[in-house]
């Protein structure tokens, strides 16, 4: 099923990074391909699974022409103790006031163990190289997710 954000710009946004600057997106991922994976907490087992294979796997994106970005609604703090403890090698963005998940649909309501919160669900967006929405995953598996991003990012600079 195609998303409805698919072959759709990216709202324009500016968000806090853990490299201390501000991200402007689409604008600064523009020339290059860009993984955009949201994740609902940091330091929690399966967002340090899947933050961990991105980072194993880095290279393998920057070889395919690909920047990666984690975003959740945590602060520049705790993502600088989560890159900390867990030696990331890519930038945290920090959306607190959701101005991309919300419109994207990553923030709403979230079911954990029987029990329904507001939060970010574990979504995945490829940008193409011009700021435009290539593909979309939901609610993905942070242990499967990484090989499958990797596998679209290598077919889709091929094209």
């Amino acid at each position: 099923m195609v998303d409805k954000w698919e072959g759709k710009k990216l709202p324009d946004v500016t968000l806090e990074s853990s490299d201390g600057i501000r991200v402007h997106l689409p604008n600064d991922a523009s020339g290059s391909w860009a993984l955009l994976y949201f994740y609902p907490k940091d330091d929690t087992p399966g967002c340090t699974k899947q933050a961990c294979s991105y980072r194993d796997n880095l290279e393998d994106f920057g070889k395919a022409g690909a920047k990666v970005y984690g975003i959740s609604s945590d602060s520049l703090e705790s993502h600088k103790n989560f890159i900390g403890k867990f030696g990331l090698t890519f930038p945290l963005l920090s959306d607190p006031r959701h101005d991309l998940s919300g419109p994207l649909g990553v923030y709403g309501d979230q079911e954990w163990q029987g029990r329904v919160f507001k939060g970010l669900s574990r979504d995945t967006f490829l940008l193409g190289p011009d700021g435009t929405i290539r593909k979309v995953w939901r609610k993905v598996d942070p242990t499967k997710t990484v090989a499958e991003t990797l596998d679209e990012i290598v077919k889709a600079a091929r094209t």
